[in-house]
């Protein structure tokens, strides 16, 4: 993670479990579209609705990602069980086996 880009919100070293985690990006058949977002921003985006319980509606433009792109991603990383894995990582670390 870029020293204090991300790190008022994202503890130190979570960004660097989670990396190899995410899947990768889809391609889109129909091309085009909006440049793709920093994965590492949209996680931060992600951790903050989390953290602090706010609506993604609310989520602040700081992040540079709408609502829908946030949630969105948060439900295709769902989906691909990245959450769980990433738990799975933390509570390993915290215990030493990792």
């Amino acid at each position: 993670m870029v020293e204090g880009r991300w790190s008022w919100i994202v503890p130190e070293g979570l960004w660097e479990l989670a990396r190899p985690l995410l899947p990768a990006a889809r391609v889109r058949p129909q091309g085009g579209g909006v440049r793709k977002l920093d994965d590492e921003a949209v996680f931060a985006a992600i951790v903050y609705v989390l953290v602090s319980g706010c609506a993604w509606r609310a989520l602040p433009p700081c992040f540079g990602a709408s609502k829908s792109t946030v949630h969105r991603r948060f439900m295709i990383w769902a989906k691909a069980g990245v959450w769980a894995r990433l738990h799975r990582e933390v509570l390993d670390r915290m215990s030493g086996r990792a």
